[in-house]
């Protein structure tokens, strides 16, 4: 598993090179191509440096570069922010230290009253922390997405619900999009944290048990979400949309916050009123899972 979850420069770069056309690129088509994206050479010229010395990076025969090319590289591969850090940081020339035992986080008793401050404005939030864990979520979080609190600490992970529980297909309306983005997001972390033994047991599962998933892992995208949409839907209150937001807490930077919104008087907005009023009616602390479901632990 350490050799699946160990970030390749070399991988990386094939796999850059292969999803940038050469139009895109503006490099005129000369020739029938047999591979996709650009060539080599094609991409040495673009970033400035020789073909053999590309070809070495690409082989895994030299597994460093200055930082100068690195950049030369990103830019010429179009890469956004989050994939020019990945490249840098997998590029590293300094072998990985052995990390010590990591110590479980814990949301910070001021995020805690941060997500009780999001409940009373009607917003859905939630706090991941290392290999998507679910740190903590709000009431709201809960009905919408699945109540974390009451599930088993190993359970607990975003990329585990998105690609092993069948409900998820069924609450994300772009189930394939949430899917892709989700592997990207723990591509990135095993960037950071490539001799994480439990993000690489969580790899190790989710290549087991989910095709989809061993498809979009082998497309090295990285990701990072900061803002954006999603739709859902619900099996209570039907469809919603919410626009998202990350923010992170001072005291771990490897803890973000998503905070949902819906736009006022709209039917987004409404729903979540309605699944809030159905949760404080007297009848919903008894009710069964199929009127007042309890998602299965994942993605919010």
């Amino acid at each position: 598993m350490a050799d699946q979850l160990e970030p390749s420069l070399a991988d990386f770069l094939r796999a850059a090179r292969g999803r940038l056309s050469p139009d895109a690129a503006g490099i005129a088509e000369v020739g029938r191509r047999r591979v996709n994206g650009l060539r080599r050479e094609e991409l040495a010229m673009l970033a400035g440096v020789s073909v053999d010395y590309y070809t070495r990076l690409e082989q895994g025969r030299s597994k460093s570069a200055s930082l100068e090319v690195l950049d030369a590289l990103a830019d010429a591969l179009q890469l956004d922010d989050s994939e020019r850090n990945h490249l840098h940081t997998i590029a590293r020339r300094e072998p990985t230290r052995r990390r010590r035992a990591d110590k479980p986080q814990r949301l910070h008793a001021s995020t805690l009253e941060l997500l009780e401050t999001f409940d009373a404005a009607l917003q859905p939030a939630f706090v991941l922390g290392r290999r998507l864990d679910v740190l903590g979520h709000n009431r709201l979080a809960g009905l919408l997405v699945a109540d974390f609190e009451n599930r088993p600490a190993a359970e607990r992970n975003q990329a585990r619900f998105v690609f092993l529980d069948p409900h998820a297909r069924d609450l994300y309306v772009d189930w394939d999009g949430v899917a892709a983005d989700t592997a990207a997001m723990l591509r990135m972390d095993a960037g950071k944290h490539p001799d994480d033994p439990r993000l690489g047991a969580l790899v190790g599962e989710l290549s087991i048990h989910s095709p989809e998933f061993v498809k979009l892992w082998s497309r090295n995208r990285v990701h990072e979400r900061s803002v954006g949409t999603k739709r859902y839907h619900h099996p209570v209150v039907g469809d919603l949309t919410v626009s998202y937001q990350a923010l992170s807490p001072g005291d771990d930077p490897e803890q973000t916050i998503f905070v949902y919104r819906t736009e006022p008087e709209s039917a987004s907005r409404h729903a979540l009123q309605l699944l809030s009023r159905i949760a404080d009616e007297p009848s919903a602390a008894t009710a069964s899972e199929s009127t007042v479901p309890q998602i299965p632990d994942g993605n919010a």
